[in-house]
C-alpha cells in the first residue's frame, strides 16, 4: 500500500535496493550530468545496491566512467532521454543547468527529483530571488537588496542606493562566473553591455562577516532532515574551504539558517538534496544578520565533508530521496575541514604539470583524499577535495593547515 504524503498526495512505492524491475534488471537510478557530483552519487547508489545510468555527452565524464550505463548524448537528445528512461526507474540531476525541458520530458514517464519546476527556479536568479522574497514574507530570510534588469528603461530606473553593487547574469552563472562588481551608473551600463544586455540582477554590495550554507534533504512525503550549517571561505568566487564543527557559527544564526532553508524547500515542494547559501552581514551587532544568496538544487561542494565526518553523506540522502527510502537525521561524528583541490595545484610556476605531494598529505592523520578522475588539470578546475577529520577542532585545523602547506594552498585565519 502506498502512504499518504504531508501534502495530501499519495507517495509512490519506494524503489528498493536490489529490487528487480518488470523487465528483469536490477533497480537502476539515473542521473543527468556526468561531473564529480554525479560520480559521488553513483558511488553512493552502487554501495547501496543499485545499478546506475548517467547521461552526459562527454565520453570521459567522471560519473560516466564509473557507472553501469553511460549514455553519451546531449541533455536534450531525444534518443538519449529515451534510453535513460528505459534504463532507470527514477532520475536525478547533478547540475542545475540541465535544461528544464529535458526534465519535463523525463518527468512525464519517470519520477524525477528534484522536479523540473524546482530546477527552473534555481536556474534563473530573478525567479530565485522572487521565491526568497516570498519565503521572507512568511517569516524566512530575504536576499540582499536587488533589482532585475532586462531593458534599457529598467537600467536607468535603478535606485541609486543599490550602488555600489554586483551585476550578475540571471542565468548560467556559477563559481564567480557571470558577475561584475560595479561602483556607479557608468560602470553598471558598461558591465551590462559587456554581458551582452542579457537579463541580469544588480545586488547591493554589503559588508560581510562570513558566509555559510545549509544542506537539507526533503522526501516526497514532506519529511526534511538537515546537516549542520557550514562556514565557507571563497576565493575568486570559488569555494576554497568549508569548516564544520560545534560552535563554528553563532547558535541563533545557525538555527535561523536551518529554518529558512527548510522553508525554502517546503515552499517549492522540493524533493531531493538542496543547498542554500547565506551571507552574514556586518550590521554592527556582534553576530551579524543573515541574507540569503542563492540555492543549488543538488548536493553541494560545501557538503563534501559529509563523506567522512557524518554517518550519512549528502549523496546517500540524494539516493534515499530519489528512491523514496526513509530519511534519517544525519549525525556528524567528527569536526571537519574540507579543502577544495583546484587544477592550480597541478601546475608549477612555469605552468608545467606536476604531481601534488599526495604521499606527504596522506601521511597526516585524519586526511581523506577524493579525486574526481578528471584527465586534465587547468587553473580553477575542481579536480578533487581533501577532507580532514579528527578528535578535536584544534587537531583538525592544525592538520588542514599542514596539508595546505604541502599542497601550496594559501593559509587562512
Amino acid at each position: 500500500m502506498t502512504r499518504a504524503s504531508t501534502s495530501g498526495r499519495m507517495a509512490r512505492p519506494p524503489i528498493l535496493p536490489g529490487q528487480l524491475s518488470a523487465s528483469g534488471h536490477l533497480a537502476t537510478l539515473g542521473v543527468m550530468g556526468g561531473g564529480q557530483l554525479g560520480r559521488m552519487f553513483v558511488h553512493a547508489a552502487q554501495t547501496m545496491g543499485y545499478f546506475t545510468a548517467v547521461l552526459d555527452a562527454d565520453p570521459a565524464s567522471p560519473a560516466g566512467l564509473v557507472s553501469h550505463h553511460h549514455i553519451p548524448t546531449p541533455y536534450e537528445d531525444e534518443q538519449g532521454l529515451a534510453q535513460l528512461m528505459q534504463r532507470a526507474e527514477a532520475i536525478t540531476t547533478e547540475f542545475e543547468n540541465v535544461p528544464s525541458p529535458a526534465l519535463v520530458t523525463l518527468g512525464a514517464q519517470r519520477p524525477v527529483a528534484p522536479s523540473a519546476q524546482a530546477v527552473a527556479v534555481a536556474q534563473d536568479r530573478i525567479a530565485e530571488k522572487a521565491h526568497f522574497v516570498a519565503c521572507a514574507k512568511a517569516g524566512g530570510v530575504g536576499p540582499a537588496p536587488y533589482a532585475a534588469i532586462d531593458s534599457e528603461a529598467l537600467l536607468h530606473a535603478l535606485p541609486a542606493d543599490l550602488l555600489p553593487g554586483i551585476l550578475k547574469t540571471a542565468r548560467l552563472g556559477y563559481d564567480g562566473k557571470g558577475q561584475i562588481p560595479v561602483n556607479d551608473r557608468a560602470e553598471l551600463a558598461a558591465a551590462w553591455q559587456q554581458m551582452g544586455r542579457v537579463p541580469c540582477v544588480l545586488e547591493k554590495r554589503l559588508a560581510l562577516k562570513t558566509e555559510l550554507s545549509v544542506i537539507v534533504a526533503r522526501g516526497a512525503d514532506g519529511q526534511v532532515v538537515h546537516f549542520p550549517p557550514q562556514r565557507n571561505l571563497h576565493r575568486a568566487g570559488i569555494l576554497a574551504l568549508t569548516e564544520v564543527f560545534a560552535g563554528n557559527l553563532p547558535q541563533a544564526l545557525a538555527q535561523q539558517a536551518v529554518a529558512a532553508t527548510e522553508a525554502i524547500a517546503h515552499q517549492l515542494r522540493y524533493v531531493g538534496v538542496l543547498c542554500v547559501e547565506y551571507f552574514v552581514v556586518d550590521d554592527g551587532s556582534a553576530e551579524g544578520s543573515l541574507v540569503v544568496n542563492e540555492m543549488a538544487p543538488r548536493p553541494h561542494n560545501s557538503g563534501h565533508y559529509t563523506l567522512n565526518a557524518c554517518d550519512v553523506s549528502q549523496f546517500e540522502l540524494q539516493v534515499r530521496t530519489l528512491a523514496g527510502l526513509p530519511l534519517v537525521q544525519p549525525r556528524q561524528h567528527s569536526p571537519a575541514i574540507m579543502l577544495n583541490l583546484l587544477g592550480d595545484l597541478w601546475l608549477d610556476a612555469d605552468g608545467q604539470t606536476r604531481t601534488p605531494d599526495w604521499a606527504g598529505v596522506l601521511a597526516l592523520p585524519g586526511t581523506h583524499l577524493h579525486l574526481y578522475g578528471k584527465l586534465s588539470a587547468h587553473a580553477g578546475r575542481k579536480m578533487g577535495h581533501l577532507n580532514v577529520t579528527g578528535s578535536s577542532v584544534e587537531q583538525v585545523r592544525s592538520t588542514a593547515l599542514r596539508a595546505a602547506t604541502l599542497l601550496g594552498i594559501e593559509p587562512w585565519a
